[in-house]
């Protein structure tokens, strides 16, 4: 026998496309919160600015030496328990915030247990805003002075956007401004003083290199995924009175105040990007609104009371700020009308549901049920991860499995290559939350060896840079052009000079008084040209104010004409949208009888179908017992046709039998009678009647087996009978003949009593021997010759 071979451990393929398709890890990040009372036993120790240590608190279990096991775990960056909100933007948030302005995806995650400030490393507190306020705040502040007006850029339901012309956008403009509850301008907004601490950042941060030749629009939305379902928490769900609202018994409800939010679907959009179909996207322009947006979604996020934590999130909530851009025209006055040249890109910030176990939060009902979806999503998440660093390392091709959870599908395109990830892993250093720390240390070990293709660049328009301020340069600074009055002042003759030398000097002040009758000609000739020129001016302002005053009635005529053309058209798609629901609530109505009917028909059928099969079993039960009687009735009428005909044949071969031995006594009563009576007959022997009995048989015909029954000794009694009578003697037959039959006086008729006697003998000797065969298993005598 050969010793067996071990494999050879595979070792990791040279990839290819790697100096063509250049890859990122995920940046994971650690921060540790500080503990709540100082006297609680920490089991977490910051050991440099990228190393963590954990260890095992007193009465947990140890290792097999008998020591206390201490683990390190290493990351980018740690963060300790002193660190600010602002250094913490500054070094995760702050490049996914610039990559967003320069057209590319990114996405932020804060995972960790329950209570380990995931939510306020994300939103923040009073006083100290979180990741979310402060990137809103650099956002704004790099494009705030080159935003579009409001609805030039425009959703839809494909997950892109639109461009409208800017008539079109101040006409929507001015509808939702003329609606019963008009929004109040972004720059007029007052601040909700309950969460106003938390977006007035003090730092001022602003994105380097920002196409000023652009024009950007800024939308956000919200969503949470609860229980493996998507909601949007920014949809406001109208009244409906036509068509009113079902619950779960099929029944309207009366009360229609508070109406369940529906999940939403996702899709894939014409780039195989997912999205959150029929998700509500707010236009905002300020920090101010995008936080209170943000803030009135957040009142609706789902969170409970449980055992580690009071306000503990029970679902995953995703906030998404998309960034669109489009470049000016030509000109740089207008944005540029075509749907290719818009950018967006897509910033999504997660805050994820913790991790815990139900033995901990004493977790009941709805609660347990909520654990459990939360952490089969958060697992399905760390498969994800250890599929992808499997397929990277090894260079296998298994599947990734992205569709078990709706947080993992939604966001699939990342690990594809969209964009950067980022994961901020919030720790709790207190002992009693060890065993859950374990485990997310080991997720972020996991993740942070998964790598991330890099984010192409964004292509170039091709228009000429620096179009926004050309005209600006073309007029020229207005600093470099004379001042009227200096022209006037220079076309003046100038002044002679006016020193006075001498008492009786007559020249001088005749040359000034005559200096400046020429400069008050010249000034009453300037004058008069002027007031010509400024009526004439006067006439060309009016002239020009005339035009445009038309032009504005044109326009004004032209607008009232498209506003009673769009009202018209509001009007007929009011009607047509309450004859739709109106239809649609008839066809809802008629679907659930259709329902019904089908329901009553399957059943009907169903029925149908169980009494066919009881007929058929029936029916077959019938034909089994028939032909089972049939047999009956055959095999007893073949039985009893056998038995007749054996029965038949029986009796028929005893009366031959019988006959046959009656002609044959016939026969040798003849014989006797038709011998000569001369002489006196001697009384042959034994021997010799034996003799003449076979000399004068025939060949007798087969006695049944059945006529001559045997004995127990295995004899037959006929035979049994004939030997008695061969070892009888003469005198005792003789003897038994009278005593049968009454002596006679003649001596005639004792003889013939022997005679008779003797053929009965003989005939019955003759017969026993020539027995049928049923009895051949019986010994037959040997016979002597005479």
């Amino acid at each position: 026998m050969k010793p067996a071979r071990t494999k050879t451990p595979r070792k990791p393929p040279v990839k290819k496309g790697s100096q063509t398709s250049l890859k990122d890890p995920v940046g994971v990040y650690c921060r540790v919160r500080p503990l709540s009372l100082p006297e609680q036993e920490c089991c977490i120790e910051v050991i440099n600015n990228t190393t963590v240590q954990l260890h095992t608190p007193e009465g947990f279990r140890l290792n097999r030496n008998g020591d206390y096991k201490e683990t390190q775990y290493s990351f980018k960056q740690v963060f300790g328990t002193h660190t600010t909100q602002k250094e913490l933007f500054d070094v995760v948030a702050n490049p996914l915030v610039d990559d967003l302005i320069h057209g590319k995806n990114g996405l932020l995650f804060t995972y960790g247990v329950t209570g380990s400030g995931k939510t306020h490393t994300m939103t923040g507190s009073p006083g100290e805003g979180g990741l979310l306020p402060r990137c809103l705040h650099m956002l704004f502040n790099s494009i705030g002075s080159f935003q579009a007006k409001r609805y030039v850029f425009k959703s839809n339901d494909r997950n892109s956007m639109d461009i409208q012309c800017e008539v079109d956008a101040l006409l929507e403009r001015q509808k939702r401004e003329a609606t019963p509850n008009p929004k109040t301008p972004s720059s007029k907004r007052q601040v909700d003083p309950e969460f106003a601490d938390m977006i007035n950042v003090q730092e001022f941060c602003k994105a380097e290199e920002v196409d000023e030749d652009s024009v950007y629009g800024v939308f956000v939305s919200y969503i949470e995924i609860y229980n493996n379902y998507i909601y949007d928490l920014l949809e406001e769900v109208p009244f409906d009175p036509i068509k009113p609202k079902w619950n779960s018994c099929s029944t309207p409800m009366r009360n229609t105040d508070f109406v369940p939010p529906q999940s939403k679907l996702l899709r894939e959009d014409k780039n195989h990007n997912m999205y959150v179909a029929g998700c509500t996207e707010v236009e905002v322009k300020s920090t101010e609104e995008a936080f209170e947006v943000f803030w009135r979604g957040q009142k609706k996020r789902r969170i409970a009371n449980t055992h580690l934590n009071h306000e503990s999130s029970r679902s995953h909530s995703v906030f998404n700020i998309k960034l669109v851009q489009a470049p000016l025209d030509a000109d740089g006055d207008n944005v540029l009308q075509e749907k290719e040249q818009i950018t967006i890109s897509q910033l999504s910030l997660v805050d994820l549901a913790g991790s815990e176990r139900t033995n901990r939060t004493k977790a009941e009902g709805n609660r347990l049920r909520e654990a459990g979806n939360i952490n089969q999503s958060l697992m399905t998440l760390r498969t994800c991860m250890e599929v992808l660093r499997e397929n990277q390392t090894y260079g296998t091709n298994k599947m990734v499995p992205y569709r078990d959870s709706k947080l993992t599908h939604l966001f699939k395109n990342y690990f594809d290559g969209e964009g950067k990830v980022r994961l901020i892993v919030c720790v709790n250093p207190k002992a009693e939350d060890y065993e859950e720390s374990l485990q997310v240390m080991r997720f972020a070990e996991v993740t942070q060896e998964v790598e991330v293709a890099r984010p192409t660049d964004k292509a170039i328009c091709g228009l000429t840079p620096g179009r926004r301020y050309r005209n600006q340069a073309r007029a020229g600074p207005v600093g470099d052009e004379p001042l009227v009055s200096e022209v006037v002042l220079q076309s003046f003759p100038p002044l002679p000079s006016c020193e006075l030398l001498d008492v009786n000097d007559e020249q001088t002040l005749p040359r000034l008084i005559e200096a400046l009758e020429r400069r008050h000609h010249l000034r009453q000739m300037m004058i008069e040209e002027f007031n010509k020129q400024a009526i004439t001016f006067k006439a060309l302002l009016q002239e020009f104010d005339n035009a445009v005053l038309n032009k504005e009635n044109y326009i004004q005529g032209k607008l009232n004409e498209k506003e009673k053309v769009i009202s018209g058209q509001k009007m007929e798609i009011e009607r047509l949208e309450k004859k739709n629901k109106t239809l649609e609530y008839k066809v809802e109505i008629l679907e659930k009888t259709t329902t019904i009917y089908e329901e009553d028909k399957r059943n009907l059928q169903q029925e149908l179908e169980t009494q066919n099969q009881k007929l058929q079993r029936q029916f077959s039960d019938k034909r089994r017992l028939e032909a089972r009687l049939q047999g009956m009735v055959t095999e007893t009428t073949m039985k009893w046709e056998k038995e007749c005909e054996r029965r038949v044949a029986a009796k028929q071969l005893e009366m031959q039998n019988k006959l046959w031995v009656k002609d044959e006594k016939l026969k040798q009563l003849k014989a006797i009678v038709t011998e000569p009576k001369t002489e006196k007959p001697e009384r042959p022997s034994r021997e010799r009647d034996r003799e003449k009995v076979t000399q004068r048989s025939v060949s007798p015909s087969p006695v049944p087996g059945d006529v001559y029954k045997t004995r127990g000794g295995g004899q037959s009694v006929q035979f049994t009978e004939i030997e008695t009578l061969k070892q009888e003697s003469p005198t005792s037959r003789k003897r038994r003949s009278s005593t049968a039959a009454p002596a006679q006086p003649d001596g005639t008729e004792s003889e013939w009593t022997d005679v008779e006697t003797r053929c009965s003998v003989a005939v019955e000797m003759k017969a026993g021997s020539q027995l049928g065969p049923g009895y051949q298993h019986h010994a037959q005598p040997k016979r002597k010759k005479p």
